[in-house]
């Protein structure tokens, strides 16, 4: 075999298979700034200043961006949805005290936003869970009579509601245990503003 002939097969072989090929969320966090020097003024400063969902405003929150790559193919009279290539963004929205705390302080505020974070965290994999459950309940979807690729779109769409709706009751449930009486959140909350 000629050198040439086995360079061209090790580059080959290490182009990522198409059905091996993954996708990775890109997460990050957003501080937004709060005042206080004690546990009671940083809670204070966070229900003035934490991100608003409707009425009330949140300590933290986790938003996502989802767009696709999707790829449709005619095969005879149906139409297949041959792959589908998501691009997730995920941002945790998390309070930042604006200037240094003092020792004690800072011990309860770092336990405190360790907490909040790693429930955020939990909303955040929870939206991958969607989007992967997006990926297996589309790919392959096929719709017969539809040569122009026309009707799978508003399959998809019932397909994609449901999955969100889903995802959205999840969450909901989530942050109702969480922040009920004895939950782990508003366990958080107790420990920041009696012990800080």
């Amino acid at each position: 075999m000629s050198r040439r002939l086995l360079i061209l097969l090790a580059c080959l072989g290490s182009l990522p298979s198409p059905a091996n090929a993954d996708w990775q969320a890109v997460e990050k966090v957003k501080n937004y700034a709060i005042a206080g020097q004690s546990g009671p003024e940083l809670y204070a400063s966070i229900g003035e200043r934490g991100p608003k969902l409707g009425p009330t405003r949140a300590i933290a929150h986790t938003s996502f961006k989802l767009t696709w790559s999707r790829k449709y193919e005619p095969q005879g009279d149906a139409c297949v949805l041959v792959s589908a290539l998501p691009k997730l963004a995920i941002t945790y929205t998390l309070p930042k005290p604006a200037k240094p705390l003092p020792a004690g302080t800072r011990e309860h505020w770092e336990a405190f936003i360790d907490g909040v974070h790693r429930h955020e965290m939990v909303h955040g994999d929870f939206i991958k869970d969607m989007v992967k459950k997006i990926e297996a309940a589309t790919v392959g979807l096929t719709v017969p009579a539809d040569p122009h690729c026309r009707k799978i779109k508003t399959e998809m769409t019932k397909r994609l509601g449901a999955l969100s709706n889903a995802q959205r009751q999840q969450s909901q449930d989530f942050d109702r245990a969480e922040l009920s009486d004895g939950g782990k959140v508003h366990q958080l909350i107790l420990n920041l503003v009696n012990g800080g």
